[in-house]
């Protein structure tokens, strides 16, 4: 059964990721109620995270997908698979190590090469339900300012300046900016000529939109927040549904007359604020910007922002 499901997604997903030179995607997405997990395709490492409840525990089907795995794409290699309990996660838990590997493999995506760590953080360095959006960024070439928050590893920001802009990170982890900017030099940019900030993203956008060479001076934010996050480089915490006004409404006055902003967040229940709804031009681009390898049509939400006309 298991097995069946995963060569036939295998067998949609083949030509497209071949074509796109996609080596990172989703295999299976908990198709079938059994088996209760998520399989990542990264090159020839396949990633399995474990979804399902402790009431199922009893129902251990993994060997079943293991089983699976390794007959479908002849691995021999054990530590070619690698699981990963992936329970509900608050603020930055998701980034904590779970391993010391301390190694990194490059994936492809339409032709751009990102570096991902399989082994050591719930997260490998490379959100998959985004590359829609990175793809859009990257035909749309461009000669402008980029500015990319909550950055994490900094894939937007390397399409970004492949494309042709300038770009602005700004994440509070310096490891993260580091690795950012490994991945620019992976795809023969100079980290030199673009900027990263080591800043507290809330603090950040308070005082920005009063800088002069901030404010009006972009023509792109891409926005994505965790859901909720009580760091302690931060005062206080941040919850992505109640402080979408504080957010939003400090980054508008940054943006060009014609400029956009892209707001994603993985809030599985998310409600746009009814005030930013009245106040800007705001269009859901949720629906199309959900892979094709994804069954989860709730695993963000994205919106285009733009200034009232």
């Amino acid at each position: 059964m298991i097995e069946n499901r995963i060569q036939k997604n295998f067998a949609k997903l083949k030509a497209w990721s071949e074509k796109h030179q996609i080596e990172a995607y989703r295999l299976y997405d908990r198709d079938i109620p059994e088996f209760p997990f998520i399989v990542d395709r990264y090159k020839d490492f396949f990633v399995i995270h474990d979804k399902s409840q402790q009431i199922d525990a009893e129902k251990n089907h993994l060997p079943l997908l293991i089983t699976a795995l390794k007959t479908l794409f002849q691995i021999t290699d054990d530590s070619k698979i690698l699981f990963k309990q992936r329970r509900q996660q608050k603020g930055l838990d998701q980034y904590q190590k779970l391993g010391n590997e301390n190694k990194k493999i490059v994936v492809k995506e339409n032709g751009v090469q990102f570096l991902v760590n399989l082994w050591d953080y719930l997260d490998t360095g490379l959100f998959l339900d985004h590359r829609p959006m990175r793809y859009q960024i990257l035909k749309e070439k461009k000669s402008k300012r980029f500015l990319n928050l909550f950055c994490y590893t900094g894939s937007v920001s390397v399409v970004a300046a492949l494309a042709g802009n300038t770009t602005y990170s700004v994440d509070m982890s310096g490891k993260y900016l580091d690795w950012a900017q490994d991945n620019f030099k992976q795809n023969g940019l100079d980290p030199k000529d673009h900027f990263f900030f080591e800043e507290d993203v809330l603090e950040f956008i308070k005082v920005a939109k009063d800088r002069p060479d901030f404010k009006g001076s972009f023509d792109t934010i891409f926005l994505d927040p965790p859901t909720f996050s009580n760091s302690k480089k931060m005062d206080g915490n941040f919850e992505v549904e109640r402080d979408q006004d504080l957010l939003v409404e400090n980054l508008m006055p940054l943006l060009k007359s014609d400029g956009i902003l892209y707001f994603s967040n993985n809030k599985r229940d998310f409600k746009l604020s009814k005030k930013l709804e009245s106040t800007f031009k705001i269009k859901n681009i949720t629906a199309k910007s959900i892979p094709i390898d994804f069954h989860d049509q709730k695993i963000h939400h994205c919106f285009e922002i733009k200034l009232s006309n």
